[in-house]
């Protein structure tokens, strides 16, 4: 498995992946915006492969002055789920993040059908709020405190 940064050339096999993802995780209007980060807001963003095949991906950006980075669109193949490898992709950006010194706080912007993946790495519930992404799909915020001495 690598861990790597994103490339205009594997725009296609993304929107795949969150076409195999919606509607269990994904509305199918969030498929436009998607598309806009991906074109817009992509600097630090990553796909995990193995061999030529991507697993999934994510991503993150920084925000408000630099204090705050919110983790972006963490998209997995339904195969590759609960095998780790989402896991490695948050760790590997949570490293990366704690490497910018004006970082005090992660955030996720995620839903109910996620929420408890984000919890096992310390991230605290904030605020939810209902049909936020579409009918059936609530707004979870979580954040993580970053301890800097």
């Amino acid at each position: 498995m690598t861990i790597r940064l994103y490339k205009e050339t594997d725009k296609r096999q993304l929107i795949e992946l969150l076409r195999l993802n919606t509607p269990a995780y994904f509305d199918p209007s969030e498929e436009q915006e998607f598309i806009e980060y991906l074109d817009n807001e992509s600097k630090n963003y990553f796909v995990v492969e193995e061999g030529n095949k991507i697993l999934g991906c994510g991503g993150f950006n920084l925000l408000e002055g630099k204090e705050v980075v919110r983790i972006s669109w963490d998209i997995f193949h339904p195969d590759s789920q609960g095998k780790g490898l989402g896991s490695s992709l948050i760790e590997f950006r949570i490293e990366q993040i704690t490497r910018i010194p004006e970082v005090k706080i992660i955030a996720v912007r995620t839903s109910q059908l996620a929420f408890k993946f984000y919890e096992k790495f310390g991230f605290k519930l904030k605020e939810t709020i209902k049909d936020f992404w579409a009918k059936g799909f609530d707004l979870y915020n979580m954040e993580l405190s970053l301890e800097r001495q």
